[in-house]
């Protein structure tokens, strides 16, 4: 038998995998109908089908290779047969592809879900969070100002501007799936989507000091016309913050 051309065998298995990442890029939905929360719940969805697919084919071959060539009695001695170089790469290769064709798979969604993330939609409803050691300052853009307390509309997506007055703190809100920080001297931003009416948590996830446990808040998602309600009785009447 000829030698095998390595690197020809390489780009053999090299072309599914750039296929399957394509077709995760190309394949990545209308970023105007995305919600950030449900894009990353199905993205660990699928995470998690495939971890135990791979799993469970593995364990069963595991398990064969384990009873068909279990020792018979204590004096069986071991003869294995030199695997041909075909076989040899085989055994290498075919679980390589497996796990990195799944890994770049998944690594490709995650980029989508991320350049949507990044990506406000126009008709996002404004907030600015101003963080500091403890809390968070909520300013609308009527004027009105709330302390660990953010109220929004459900069914319109919400566009955070995150600044700090001290050090660097980590908005997140889990039931939306968003976090990000917050750091002196810059905007940084964040989106979500509340699809239902209701109350959230907010919390810093970055230690910022002695009290950085109690700095957290709630979110509290609106009806509409609740949300409208709520504006009009708030707002400042003359330019004054509320």
């Amino acid at each position: 038998m000829g030698k095998i051309n390595i690197k020809r065998v390489a780009r053999l298995f090299s072309i599914p995998i750039i296929l399957l990442a394509c077709t995760a890029h190309a394949t990545g939905g209308d970023a105007a109908e995305y919600i950030p929360h449900e894009g990353w719940d199905e993205l660990w969805r699928e995470m998690m089908i495939d971890i135990a697919a791979i799993g469970i084919v593995f364990a069963i071959l595991t398990a064969y290779l384990l009873i068909r060539y279990k020792r018979k009695s204590p004096q069986d001695a071991g003869t294995a047969k030199k695997l041909s170089p075909v076989a040899a790469l085989g055994w290498v290769l075919i679980p390589v592809f497996v796990f990195l064709a799944d890994d770049i798979y998944l690594g490709l969604e995650n980029f989508v879900h991320y350049k949507k993330f990044r990506n406000v939609p126009q008709n996002a409803y404004t907030v600015e969070v101003m963080s500091y050691m403890w809390g968070w300052e909520i300013e609308y853009t009527e004027g009105i100002k709330t302390q660990n307390e953010m109220r929004v509309p459900v069914g319109r997506p919400v566009h955070v501007k995150l600044k700090s007055r001290d050090v660097i703190h980590t908005l997140f809100m889990p039931d939306f799936r968003v976090k990000w920080d917050a750091l002196p001297g810059t905007v940084q931003y964040l989106w979500f989507y509340p699809t239902k009416v209701g109350e959230h948590v907010m919390t810093c996830t970055e230690f910022c000091g002695t009290l950085h446990s109690s700095m957290h808040g709630k979110v509290i998602v609106m009806t509409e016309d609740d949300f409208s309600r709520w504006v009009e009785e708030n707002k400042p009447k003359q330019g004054g913050a509320v």
